[in-house]
């Protein structure tokens, strides 16, 4: 087992408690996003957020080339793509997907919730800076949410890399598509 003990401690008094009815909601890719912990939360260590997504959204085959990200399923069905690997999820599961390694998702339920996370953070900055603030904490009605073309300096930024290879979520892809 490898851990890091010697972290410094964050600086400052962050200790806080977000609730997702009450946390920074948004609104992209179809998807209702819950901002529950950002970077300046947890001194760019991680972050967290709360997704509802519809039946069909997901995200195409992509890399984070500085963040481990990691889904805990809250209910649903979602399928993913992790390296060569093909992985079902459902309710409990916990998926980890290391940085540089080819992912992607779909989802197969009616809707599906789940926890996602970023170690270090910084990628919930393409929702909070591109995404809308969401009127209301449901799934958006389609064609409601900001289109999701983001330019290469800011996949960049972002820490994202689309990847090229076959995706084997394209038949059923859906228009949206998730970080």
């Amino acid at each position: 087992m490898t851990y890091t003990p010697e972290l410094p401690a964050v600086p400052g008094s962050l200790a806080f408690v977000r609730n997702v009815d009450t946390a920074p909601a948004y609104w992209w890719l179809d998807i209702l996003w819950v901002v529950l912990a950002d970077g300046a939360d947890t001194g760019g260590r991680y972050s967290l957020m709360h997704e509802t997504l519809p039946k069909g959204a997901g995200a195409p085959p992509h890399k984070h080339t500085w963040s481990d990200e990691h889904f805990y399923m809250v209910e649903g069905e979602i399928t993913f793509l992790v390296g060569e690997d093909i992985k079902v999820a459902h309710r409990g599961d916990f998926v980890f997907v290391p940085r540089n390694t080819r992912h992607a998702f779909r989802v197969d339920s009616e809707t599906a919730v789940f926890l996602n996370g970023y170690t270090p953070a910084g990628l919930e900055l393409a929702v909070i800076e591109n995404a809308m603030p969401a009127p209301e904490r449901v799934i958006p009605p389609k064609g409601a949410t900001p289109p999701p073309g983001l330019t290469a300096e800011q996949y960049r930024r972002y820490g994202m890399d689309n990847t090229p290879g076959p995706n084997p979520f394209a038949a059923d892809a859906h228009p949206g598509g998730a970080a």
